[in-house]
């Protein structure tokens, strides 16, 4: 999983004072492109870690894109959804980790339900989910795939170097920061353990979008956006696992890799599942407890401050 919020969102110290945000933008571009082209090229990552660092890194620069479709327009858009389709040529590596990280999370439990998973079956399971991996990572992130990823980045190198970030003030950041918090607090369910998991990796989808955004303004507030930063990590961890779970149960379906266990393993992933929502819901009722009126009027006053301490 990512870390807490700031561990990676490459924001300078200083702004413009100039009413605008494209230095903080400009900066958050460059260190995403970074990060995504160290995944790539890291000989002493494993292929596992490096889709893992190079899935991260898209997913930061798809918030980026989202935020600024609105001021670049179609450019932005088109390389956000260039990005989730790079994302999805690597999927099929990431659902086996995916089942790999819910058979951790639930082992303990499994070893002592009723009945059991015993630590034999438990290993036979993880040496499945493994051989599947490898299997997936062959066929996804190849030469070809990761020669691919490089010319997107190269192509993104060039691009934010001549857009005109330095034009977007911070009122058009606020309005994309607003959306995203928006569509995230309208996908919460109103009955968490009754939730589809697809409503559920849709809420996720947002929150990480959010994360990553808010990323972007934690300059302003570094203390307090340090903690709403983590806040969000945990709910977007949470929410995670629920998605991690429900991959596993994908795979004990009739002719899947795991199907002999399935009647053994239903039962544990949905106490699990179960544990992980009761505590989303309380994180999302904590986060996103504002309007989004409020939450936009909380940030516009951060920055104002920030301008006003800068002009002194």
């Amino acid at each position: 999983m990512d870390g807490g919020a700031g561990e990676d969102s490459g924001q300078g110290s200083d702004g413009p004072g100039d009413g605008s945000f494209g230095g903080y933008l400009l900066a958050a571009a460059r260190s995403i492109i970074a990060d995504a082209r160290q995944s790539i090229a890291d000989e002493k990552l494993t292929d596992a870690e490096a889709v893992h660092d190079v899935r991260k890194a898209l997913k930061r620069w798809r918030a980026l894109m989202r935020l600024l479709s609105e001021p670049l327009g179609e450019e932005a858009e088109r390389m956000r959804l260039e990005a989730r389709d790079m994302m999805r040529l690597l999927a099929g590596a990431r659902d086996a980790q995916a089942g790999l990280d819910a058979l951790d999370d639930l082992r303990k439990i499994a070893l002592s339900a009723e009945p059991p998973l015993s630590a034999t079956s438990l290993n036979t399971i993880q040496k499945r989910l493994t051989e599947q991996r490898g299997a997936a990572e062959q066929s996804s992130f190849t030469a070809q795939m990761r020669e691919t990823l490089n010319k997107y980045l190269d192509f993104a190198a060039l691009s934010v170097e001549r857009w005109p970030l330095a034009a977007i003030d911070f009122d058009t950041v606020a309005d994309g920061l607003t959306a995203t918090y928006r569509r995230a607090q309208q996908l919460m369910p109103d009955n968490w353990a009754e939730a589809a998991p697809d409503d559920l990796h849709d809420l996720r989808r947002r929150v990480v979008e959010h994360r990553h955004q808010m990323d972007l303004i934690e300059p302003l507030w570094p203390r307090l956006g340090k903690l709403w930063g983590e806040e969000a990590q945990r709910l977007r961890t949470r929410l995670g696992s629920c998605q991690d779970l429900a991959m596993l149960q994908k795979f004990t379906a009739p002719h899947q890799p795991l199907a002999p266990w399935r009647s053994r393993l239903a039962p544990v992933i949905a106490a699990r599942r179960l544990d992980h929502l009761e505590t989303a819901e309380r994180l999302a009722g904590r986060l996103f407890a504002e309007k989004p009126k409020a939450f936009r009027r909380r940030i516009a006053a951060l920055w104002k401050a920030k301008e006003a301490n800068s002009e002194e």
